[in-house]
């Protein structure tokens, strides 16, 4: 798949960068606790930060003090979650979630899941539950098939599992990083603001789809999205472009 970057106004303070994380400007680990942030790459997204006046925001699965932890010392504005955090601002407390967090019992029927063997690691997103097999790729059919299982017995109209890259996830209904995203663009200094949004996964493609709302510019990663015309391979790309973008004099105008 080739790279395909899209143009942008060479002054930064025109756009908002909406940044997912793990499989989009991070490499995939093995497990989630084992992802690796390039110092570069801290040092990049502070300069954006900067350029942008600081409009720049991670749209995440994870938590906003996961966030914040592992791009530590480096915080910015955020949504946590998949939609159910939001911090508009750096300085910002996070607002109240938007939900409470998923029902316990709820969790640990799905968490039996991970009993059949090694290979299967669990993740309380607080919010979701997260069932990752990249460890044991073989054993995906087993995984889907139990995790849709007991979504059938729920009968639950208040969850929704949603596949991901070798991993399912577990969350509530009501909100998602495309509801979160159009609140964001409602608070300065994103509002008014052209979105350019980066991408990879199914949780993301909400977003893809509003972006016309703004006359936003989608980017994914790893694949093609219809609608989308920009595209990276992999995270390295896609880092290796914010780096460009850092240097203010590195494009041309459009």
């Amino acid at each position: 798949m080739a790279n395909i970057a899209p143009s942008l106004p060479k002054d930064l303070k025109q756009i908002a960068i909406l940044l997912d994380v793990d499989g989009t400007i991070l490499d995939l680990a093995p497990t989630p606790r084992e992802v690796f942030v390039p110092r570069s790459l801290r040092e990049t997204l502070e300069k954006l930060w900067g350029h942008t006046d600081g409009a720049v925001a991670f749209v995440s699965g994870r938590t906003i003090s996961e966030l914040d932890l592992i791009f530590s010392p480096l915080q910015l504005p955020a949504i946590g979650g998949h939609g159910a955090e939001l911090r508009a601002a750096v300085a910002a407390t996070p607002q109240a979630p938007r939900l409470p967090p998923l029902d316990p019992k709820v969790k640990r029927q799905f968490a039996e899941i991970a009993e059949a063997g090694p290979g299967i690691i669990l993740e309380d997103k607080g919010y979701s539950l997260a069932l990752h097999y990249r460890l044991a790729p073989h054993k995906q059919g087993f995984v889907l098939e139990a995790v849709n299982k007991i979504y059938r017995e729920l009968g639950a109209s208040a969850i929704e599992v949603l596949p991901g890259k070798l991993m399912v996830e577990i969350k509530q209904t009501g909100f998602s990083k495309a509801t979160a995203v159009r609140e964001l663009m409602t608070y300065p200094p994103f509002t008014d603001r052209r979105p350019i949004f980066i991408g990879d996964d199914v949780t993301d493609l909400g977003v893809f789809e509003i972006l016309p709302e703004f006359d936003g510019i989608g980017i994914s990663v790893g694949r093609k999205v219809p609608g989308v015309a920009s595209c990276f391979e992999r995270p390295t790309e896609v880092r290796h472009w914010l780096e460009d973008i850092s240097r203010t004099d590195a494009f041309a105008a459009t």
